[in-house]
């Protein structure tokens, strides 16, 4: 009995764990922008609805975001440590010189934003590697 009990305990715990999980993201909002003299894309990602600008004076295009593809997001976002993203640096410098377009990831969870600093479009921190390209994909649909 007390096996049992012990099993359903674990269960339970193991299952809210989960579900708050899946409630931080419903209030969690990520945000890419790629921005140069001739470029600028912002994508905003929040409760599986993804809204695209492609260029300055332009209107966002907002649509609704599949469950594999929030699936994918998700399990991506849980792998990165929050803390950390002021801290990561870029695998490469084109931007300094106008080889690529500044890149940044701004992700807002309870009302704290976590920021990186500047990086080049197409090669992010291997840390947010995975999760930027998920980002990206939604300007080539």
């Amino acid at each position: 009995m007390r096996l049992l009990s012990l099993l359903l305990l674990t269960i339970f715990i193991g299952t809210s764990c989960s579900s708050q999980k899946t409630s931080d993201m419903t209030s969690t909002q990520m945000e890419y922008s790629a921005m140069s003299r001739g470029l600028y894309k912002k994508i905003v990602v929040q409760n599986k609805t993804v809204s695209v600008t492609n260029g300055r004076n332009t209107e966002a295009v907002e649509s609704k975001i599949d469950d594999a593809k929030w699936k994918q997001i998700v399990a991506e976002f849980s792998k990165i440590n929050l803390e950390s993203i002021p801290t990561l640096k870029g695998p490469t410098e084109k931007r300094f010189y106008d080889g690529a377009a500044i890149g940044n990831l701004k992700i807002t969870q309870n009302q704290k934003i976590y920021e990186t600093p500047g990086f080049d479009n197409g090669y992010p921190p291997k840390e947010i590697e995975k999760l930027v390209n998920l980002l990206i994909s939604f300007t080539k649909e």
